[in-house]
Formats: structure tokens, C-alpha cells, sequence
């Protein structure tokens, strides 16, 4: 009897573990390039740093080291100060893609997916054939563990191949050692440097410690002793959920009545609120939300968008601030003027962002070249992609002329002129998973616009002035050289 071909076919399809579909496209999480693979391995590396000494409210001292292994291999060293990771979760937060602690909750931080740190201790192993290594310690007068580790890409496990207590001379910190394919590039945009420098200036809490490969020191120092301050974790906001989501909230909830169910599983819904939504979607409060089908469903959501619901609560969020941003502008760049402006919280999709943004002009910019582009999402540099990124079209739709820039072209202003724009929000909708650029988003792309004409402004009123004080020096020096002839003529 002959076999249906539906399951020859059935014989080859498998399931695909998450660690072999990056293997194989490992350009998605950003590894397309030596030179980016070694700034993506040390971004990941550093926000992870910087995370940790936050939550544990540690003024971050973190180390980079780079070393020449051979002629295509670099090895990477990450060391902090932070508060250390256990024992048993040291081989899964590094050798276990989608492992984290950050992607269900809804607040600020620079890590979300656990794919980071993960995907570079996968491509180290794929491109250098050498385990990760990791000590970790967790405070004084305890043992600091030593791992030696790789990812099983069949079942997306970790491998121990070595593991041993060390003596560490640190109280408490982290260090991992990688060695991969990449090389190392000075003196452009997109450099180990300049990604430290950006990084540097939006944590000017922070104090890094770079070493090149060969052997210079560069430090970034810390421009203040307060730690920002935490962000807290809040509930979904009612605006922007979707059908399926909410489906699913109603299915797993452990509530047992529907008006309790929206109080305790929304912000921004008390008592009344509760008893209004149930009341616009023609819905019994006192009836047991499991039993909620589609299309009942379908009418809550509706009544989200007819009563009022205030807008979700911001301390979710962690800026930078007015003056912080100055500070490390002031720290880095060697510039005439600074301003900043903070825009007040708003909301996409029921996630709460913030749009903070500097401008520095003149000094040692150059005046001839585009304006510099520093662009920033939950305090961590974005250096690629930067043409398909909300903030760059941003910039490109204002018209520069009014606040004193030439903009040939109407793309770009050119002038002595860096731009700093932060976006910090409970979900920044990144384009991709290598986290290169925002997605155009309006209600972002409209809060960056209003921001940046904010400082326009200010640059422009410091422009007006500093061509009135020339134009008065250059009286001053006409009056200075006509009047001792006046005085000579009028003698005579």
C-alpha cells in the first residue's frame, strides 16, 4: 500500500529551538559585521551592568577591556560592581536565550527580551569554538563561582563544561570573558569609544573604564553621585490593549467577578471607573469574567475608548533630567551653548514614554558637516539604522531655517550642532531585535518634534544675541578707529 505523501512529508518537520533559529540568522540580533559584532557584545554586556547596580541602587564602576586573541579574534572582558548573580541562575542568564527577568514587567529598563548577553555568548561560540567564561559573587564573605559555559543550540540549555569556587577580590560584581570574530575601529561614529562616550553621557552616574587593545586607558568619569531614580512597575493601561490580550487576561484571571477584574488588572481603574465600563459595555459587574465571550469582549473594549480613564501613571518611567543631560553634554563636548527640555509623560498604545532631548552648539563641532545625531532609548545608545529611526525623521521634518540652520535638501540641518533626543518609555517599539532604531510611531515622532523646537528656540534667541554683540563689537571697533580722527579734525 502506498504511503500518503502529507506524511512522508510529516517525517521531516520538527520543532525549531529559538537558539538555533538565531545560529542561523544570527544578523537579526545584531552580528552582521566584525566591528558590530564587538559593540553589540560589549553594549549588551554594559547594560546589563548598568541595570543591575541600579536596582541595587550601586553607583555603576564598570570595566572593558578588549585583547588581541590572533588576527580575526578579539577577546571581550566586562567587570562591574554590581550586586552579583546567584549561583544557580548564573548558567541560564548567560547561556539561555528568552531568559530574563525584565520582559514581563511593565516599567523602564534597557533589557527586555533576555536575548542580549545570550546571543553573544551564541556567537562567540560559533565563531571562536571557545566556552564563555563568568565569575560572579554576591557579597562579602561569599564565595565567588567561576563558569565556564556554552549554549546547547538542539535544546537552547546551557552547557557547564567547568565549575569551581575562586577567591575574587571584589566584594561583589560580575565578570564575563568572551572571545569571538570582530575587530576593533577607531575614530568614527560607530566605535567602541564613541558608543562608551555616548553611553557615558545619558549615565553620568556611571563611571567606565575602557582598555584598547593596545593597552590605552580611556575613562569616562561618573559627572554625578545620584543614582536615578528607580523605576516602579505598574499595571497594563487600559487604552491599547487588544482584543486577543484582553481575551486572555479574562480566561487566566484569578478574579472572580468582572468589576474586580478590571480594578486589579488595569491602572488608572477604581471603583467607579469599573462600574462605568461595565455600564457603556451593557455588562453585569457581579458576572464571573471567565465566562466572557468574544463578542462580550469585543464591548468591554469598546467602553475602554467611551469613558474617561486618566492616562497611566509615569513613575514607571526613569529620565535623565534637565540637568543631567547638561552635565554630560558639558562632560564630553567642548561647545559654546547647551540647552535641554523634558517633555511631560504621554502615551502610545497604553504605554507610557517621555521624550527628553539637548543641544549643544559651536566649540570644537564642526560647522560645515550635518548636524550630530545622538540618539538614545532607555539610556542606551542607538548607533545604526539611524535614516529609518523615528528621531531622525523627526529632525528632517522641521524647518531649520527659522532657528538659524541651513538645511540643504530639506533633509538634515547642517551646522556646529549636536542633538541628544531620549526616548524612555515601558516599551520602545524598536524596529528590529538588534534594537538599531525607533519605529515611526506618531504620537513619539510628534512629542520628539515639539521637544526639539523647544531648544530651536532657545538656540535661536542665543544666535540672535551672539550676532548682535559682533555687530556691536564691530561698531565699537569703527568708533574706536573714526573717533581720535573726529577729535583731530575738530582741533583744527
Amino acid at each position: 500500500m502506498e504511503i500518503p505523501i502529507a506524511e512522508e512529508l510529516a517525517k521531516n518537520q520538527k520543532s525549531i529551538s529559538v537558539a538555533e533559529f538565531f545560529e542561523k540568522n544570527r544578523q537579526i540580533l545584531g552580528f552582521d559585521s566584525a566591528p558590530r559584532s564587538l559593540i553589540t557584545t560589549i553594549k549588551e554586556a554594559v547594560d546589563n551592568s548598568l541595570d543591575a547596580c541600579e536596582e541595587a541602587e550601586i553607583l555603576p564602576d564598570i570595566l572593558v577591556q578588549v585583547e588581541r586573541s590572533d588576527k580575526d579574534s578579539l577577546v571581550i572582558i566586562v567587570e562591574d560592581n554590581g550586586p552579583g548573580i546567584v549561583k544557580e541562575q548564573i548558567p541560564k542568564v548567560f547561556a539561555k536565550l528568552l531568559y530574563g527577568s525584565r520582559f514581563h514587567a511593565l516599567k523602564q529598563s534597557r533589557g527586555q527580551q533576555g536575548i542580549g548577553i545570550s546571543a553573544s555568548v551564541l556567537y562567540s561560540q560559533l565563531t571562536s569554538g571557545h566556552p564563555t567564561r563568568i565569575i560572579s559573587k554576591i557579597g562579602q564573605g561569599k564565595p565567588a563561582h567561576y563558569y565556564e559555559l556554552m549554549i546547547n543550540t538542539s535544546t537552547n540549555e546551557p552547557e557547564i563544561l567547568k565549575e569551581e569556587v575562586l577567591d575574587w577580590d571584589r566584594h561583589h560584581g560580575t565578570r564575563i570573558e568572551l572571545e569571538m570574530e570582530a575587530s576593533y575601529v577607531k575614530g568614527r561614529r560607530q566605535s567602541v569609544t564613541e558608543y562608551l562616550r555616548s553611553t557615558a553621557i545619558v549615565n553620568p552616574h556611571a563611571r567606565i573604564k575602557l582598555i584598547e587593545p593596545d593597552k590605552k586607558d580611556i575613562l569616562f568619569e561618573r559627572a554625578t553621585d545620584k543614582i536615578p531614580e528607580a523605576a516602579k512597575e505598574i499595571l497594563p493601561h487600559p487604552h491599547g490593549i487588544e482584543l486577543g490580550t484582553l481575551m486572555k487576561m479574562l480566561r487566566y484571571t484569578e478574579r472572580q467577578k468582572l468589576a474586580p477584574f478590571l480594578r486589579y488588572s488595569f491602572s488608572k481603574i477604581g471603583h467607579l471607573t469599573a462600574e462605568e465600563i461595565c455600564k457603556a459595555a451593557g455588562l453585569d459587574g457581579e458576572m464571573d469574567p471567565h465566562e466572557i465571550n468574544r463578542d462580550q469582549a469585543k464591548k468591554l473594549l469598546d467602553a475602554f475608548g467611551k469613558v474617561k480613564i486618566m492616562a497611566p501613571p509615569t513613575d514607571c518611567l526613569s529620565p535623565i533630567g534637565d540637568n543631567l543631560i547638561y552635565k554630560g553634554l558639558e562632560k564630553e563636548f567642548n561647545v559654546d551653548f547647551i540647552a535641554t527640555t523634558s517633555r511631560t509623560p504621554s502615551v502610545y498604545s497604553g504605554n507610557p514614554f517621555l521624550v527628553e532631548v539637548g543641544m549643544a552648539y559651536g566649540g570644537d563641532l564642526q560647522k560645515e558637516d550635518r548636524v550630530d545625531i545622538l540618539r538614545f532609548a532607555n539610556r542606551v545608545p542607538l548607533l545604526y539604522q539611524q535614516g529609518g529611526c523615528v528621531t531622525t525623521h523627526a529632525i528632517e521634518s522641521i524647518k531649520w531655517k527659522q532657528y538659524g540652520l541651513n538645511q540643504p535638501g530639506g533633509g538634515l540641518p547642517t551646522g556646529p550642532v549636536a542633538i541628544l533626543v531620549h526616548v524612555a518609555s515601558t516599551n520602545v517599539p524598536f524596529t528590529s531585535e538588534s534594537k538599531d532604531a525607533i519605529a515611526d510611531i506618531p504620537e513619539i515622532k510628534a512629542e520628539i518634534e515639539l521637544a526639539i523646537k523647544g531648544v530651536g528656540r532657545k538656540l535661536n534667541m542665543y544666535m540672535n544675541r551672539q550676532e548682535n554683540l559682533k555687530k556691536r563689537r564691530e561698531k565699537e571697533i569703527i568708533i574706536t578707529k573714526v573717533l581720535p580722527k573726529m577729535a583731530k579734525k575738530l582741533q583744527e
